[in-house]
């Protein structure tokens, strides 16, 4: 990819010297409750120079604890992620912890970076201890997670998965309760499975990790906060050095004259994202 030097310059200067960074979360759900909270709390932890925006889907499930439910977002998801592209963010955050299309995401955007929060959680984890552990909502999730896992490359870095037994609205319901369990299930990862970092496999599972990791005496990543922070270090290296996902073979783009012959963008009532 050729980086045009006078733009990133341009960009620099006009901006005192300091880069501004556009970045959307995607809440990939049917449903707005979660963004005000999302959006305070991102607001509290960007860099000053960071410009977050919020939103989630016209219409879906409430949760994507099923795959079903998952594969009726990620087409809206997509083209919200190239609407974004061609409105001038930098970097695109898919808010869940199957990272829906996100290898999808990264083939159709060609000038800004997509991450998504296992992504984002599991290789920061790699960096922090020998082995981690990831803190589940349900059993069912840990098949798809560990695919994933796989996927990253990750695969023996793993110490265990720890199911909470609950669904993602209980989360909230009873705090007090939803952290002792997480306390119990955390310990025994490090204690019985020798996991050296905890992850907090689910978005919804926000607030919780500072309290968790004074109590366990390790890392807890928080699936929001790393995913965000390193949506922010994607969005700088784009600008900064032009670094972003190769386009060479496995994100090369689809072919636009075919997205128009075939008439895409009509049928499924998105025109103009495809320029």
């Amino acid at each position: 990819m050729r980086v045009n030097s006078f733009n990133i310059l341009l960009k620099l200067y006009e901006n005192g010297g300091v880069i501004m960074s556009k970045i959307l979360w995607i809440n990939p759900v049917g449903t707005d409750i979660f963004n005000n909270m999302f959006r305070e709390g991102l607001e509290k932890i960007k860099q000053p120079q960071t410009q977050i925006d919020v939103v989630s889907l016209k219409k879906g499930p409430m949760h994507l604890e099923y795959r079903y439910y998952e594969a009726l977002i990620v087409l809206e998801t997509l083209h919200l992620i190239k609407e974004a592209e061609n409105n001038g963010y930098d970097a695109a955050v898919i808010g869940c912890f199957y990272d829906p299309g996100l290898n999808d995401a990264k083939q159709i955007v060609d000038k800004m970076a997509v991450t998504a929060p296992e992504e984002a959680c599991v290789h920061l984890a790699s960096t922090m201890g020998y082995k981690f552990s990831v803190i589940v909502t349900e059993d069912l999730c840990i098949p798809q997670m560990m695919d994933n896992i796989i996927l990253y490359g990750l695969k023996d870095k793993v110490a265990s998965f720890k199911s909470l037994g609950m669904g993602v609205h209980d989360l909230h319901k009873d705090e007090r309760k939803t952290i002792e369990i997480l306390k119990s299930k955390a310990k025994e990862a490090i204690e019985k499975d020798g996991a050296e970092v905890i992850i907090l496999g689910c978005t919804i599972q926000f607030g919780f990790y500072k309290e968790l990791q004074d109590y366990l005496k390790v890392p807890v990543i928080d699936a929001i906060i790393a995913p965000f922070k390193y949506a922010e270090y994607l969005a700088e290296l784009k600008n900064r050095f032009g670094w972003i996902h190769s386009k060479k073979c496995g994100f090369q783009s689809p072919i636009v004259s075919e997205i128009k012959e075939w008439k895409l963008e009509e049928q499924f009532n998105i025109n103009g994202i495809w320029i």
